[in-house]
């Protein structure tokens, strides 16, 4: 699911308080509570926010918001994010590429990059990469985790060890 900027501003609102209102965020976007509504339920069936009386909760604990709804929030911030970590990777380099949705937004914008050799345990990046001719892409061996397509697994760590490269493009879960 994409989400939409006001949807964006609803779940970083919803992380940075806690909790969204229904009544307070249809005065502070100008539409209908009923148009508020609609939004916090698309949110939690994309499991980006919990539905409670009145509004929506942040999701917290060991609960992390599902992969697909995480790679659509803050799309076009991740993106020049990509770009910009891109710009610094040079031709003729190697890199490592980990799991996540910012990784991979700076997987995608290596496109046009030549000669360089990347190194990753995430299988969406893989996937994608092994597409760009510039690209030579090895991929660890391991346990595929399905919420999210990392390769993890003492086999990973391994495969991994045996690496020198140039640059590592590594996210964290925030």
């Amino acid at each position: 699911m994409l989400l939409t900027p006001r949807q964006e501003e609803i779940v970083a609102l919803a992380k940075a308080n806690g909790k969204v209102l229904v009544d307070e965020l249809a005065v502070r976007f100008s539409v209908t509570p009923q148009t508020i509504r609609k939004d916090l339920n698309d949110l939690c069936d994309a499991r980006a926010l919990t539905r409670v009386h009145g509004g929506a909760i942040f999701p917290t604990g060991n609960e992390n918001v599902k992969y697909e709804s995480r790679r659509a929030i803050a799309a076009a911030e991740k993106q020049a994010i990509g770009r910009m970590a891109a710009g610094l990777i040079p031709d003729n380099s190697s890199l490592f590429i980990n799991i996540g949705t910012t990784t991979e937004a700076v997987g995608e914008a290596l496109a046009d990059h030549r000669e360089l050799m990347v190194i990753t345990n995430n299988i969406n990046v893989a996937n994608r990469l092994r597409l760009f001719s510039g690209i030579e892409v090895v991929i660890a061996g391991g346990v595929v985790r399905r919420e999210d397509g990392g390769i993890v697994g003492e086999a990973a760590v391994d495969f991994i060890r045996q690496f020198k490269v140039d640059f590592a493009v590594i996210g964290v879960s925030a």
